[in-house]
């Protein structure tokens, strides 16, 4: 089959804000500079704006469909693929996350479903589409190398022109994580073996993009303060000779065990960590995978440590253990409060596919019947807790969700981290007024789709 185009789509949720998208398509781009140059390409956000009728009126027999998405976003998905296949698509392509952890479920209605990282599988589906030779599944689980692997084009990012269009660039340096938490997709999606890229290649890449701040799409960046300190440290060098404002990264609350990298770190323009302490309920340590055992005495100690190294700290926390209550909730903003966190993401213990709680759930009978898909985006109650009701649960969540990004908060976390900056570096006030308040922004903006959707 000759192929005119290939497009790939980003469902979307979140829209515009103040004209822009909240995060680039960053998986997509990647892909799209494995695409051969002789073959035209396009990338469709839906944030962007809305994409059903450029489905039907641009697409055509000759043409192309790829589309990776997250749960969350897979009835979307179905949905993309029936008006590509009434537009006249061959093939709808379909990968990400979900494809992944659960590829019975895609195959029913996608052409192809790709599972793993797709770096070589999906420039041989191109060449099978030219040969006729295309197959339902492609496999890529075995967790390439980075060095190389999908370097941006130029033609790519000129099309996705981020700087316009997007607030906040995205980036890969490290993927994969070793941890073993019971809830969490990132191993079944990314493999317990962490892989690093080239400094050299990320350095290139941030220079080509003219970007100055971006957040990292690793699953725990800070792990590698352990696994490889001197991958750390050449990389920290070298992010220090760039003009950059500010980056932040997901870790886990041992870094703060390497003062001078969290020295280093501070030069290189890293502005906070995403720390995922989960719970402060010790009675959930053996679901917390090693990287968080409940002891808040604990995390004190390394919240403070951070921030004595001029870094913020994010909080990120889990509700809804099997040992968790309404009080949980309280108790965790009590601890918030007492470690000064510059904010905290409060979420609902989800079940993923492919993840053990998921499975603890279907063998004892635990989830929620006919809950769709769209929901599973930890805003959302979709099983049977063990402790609380699912109303209490609910509403317990609502009322801590509510206390917690109230514009009074937000305001005093902002202005408290930056007084902390200022210790360090007075003149670096200007460029972080936005970082101090736009994650609280962001995390109140997501609570907000509970009541949408």
């Amino acid at each position: 089959m000759d192929i005119r185009k290939i497009v790939l789509i980003q469902p979307g949720r979140d829209g515009r804000v103040l004209g822009k998208a909240t995060a680039l398509p960053y998986t997509l781009m990647r892909l799209a500079s494995l695409v051969p140059e002789e073959i035209a390409v396009e990338i469709w956000d839906e944030n962007l704006g809305a994409l059903e009728n450029r489905i039907l009126t641009e697409l055509g027999p000759n043409d192309v469909v790829g589309i990776s998405a997250k749960t969350l976003a897979i009835e979307t998905t179905e949905k993309f693929t029936g008006l590509a296949h009434q537009a006249g698509v061959q093939y709808v392509a379909v990968g990400g996350a979900h494809a992944t952890l659960m590829p019975e479920h895609v195959s029913r209605w996608a052409d192809v479903v790709f599972t793993g990282e797709a770096y070589f599988t999906w420039p041989a589906f191109i060449q099978d589409v030219f040969h006729d030779t295309v197959q339902s599944h492609y496999d890529d689980t075995e967790w390439a190398d980075l060095g190389g692997i999908a370097p941006l084009t130029d033609r790519v990012i000129a099309q996705v022109d981020e700087q316009r269009n997007y607030w906040t660039p995205l980036l890969e340096i490290t993927r994969g994580c070793p941890r073993s938490c019971t809830f969490c997709t990132a191993i079944r999606v990314s493999g317990q073996v962490m892989r690093f890229r080239p400094v050299e290649e990320v350095v290139e890449e941030i220079e080509r993009r003219k970007i100055d701040r971006f957040f990292l799409t690793d699953d725990n960046f800070g792990l590698a303060f352990r696994i490889n300190p001197g991958y750390v440290e050449e990389l920290f060098r070298a992010l220090a000779k760039l003009p950059l404002r500010s980056w932040t990264t997901q870790a886990e609350m041992m870094v703060s065990q390497f003062p001078d990298l969290l020295d280093m770190a501070r030069r290189a323009h890293l502005d906070k960590f995403f720390i995922g302490f989960e719970s402060v309920n010790p009675n959930n340590r053996s679901e917390l995978g090693g990287k968080s055992k409940g002891q808040t005495d604990d995390y004190l100690r390394a919240i403070s440590e951070i921030h004595e190294h001029g870094l913020g700290v994010v909080g990120l926390f889990v509700y809804g253990f099997d040992n968790d209550t309404p009080a949980t909730m309280w108790e965790t903003w009590e601890f918030a409060k007492a470690a000064g966190l510059d904010s905290m993401s409060q979420t609902i213990l989800t079940p993923y596919p492919g993840t053990p709680f998921r499975q603890q759930l279907l063998e004892e009978d635990r989830l929620i019947p006919n809950i769709p898909w769209r929901l599973y985006d930890t805003a959302h109650v979709t099983y049977y807790p063990k402790r609380m009701t699912v109303e209490e649960f609910t509403r317990e969540y609502d009322k801590i969700c509510r206390t917690v990004y109230s514009p009074l908060r937000i305001a005093k976390r902002g202005t408290r981290s930056l007084a902390r900056i200022s210790r360090f570096s007075f003149s670096a006030l200007p460029r972080k007024i936005f970082s101090s308040f736009s994650t609280d922004y962001g995390y109140r903006r997501e609570f907000s789709w509970r009541h949408t959707s």
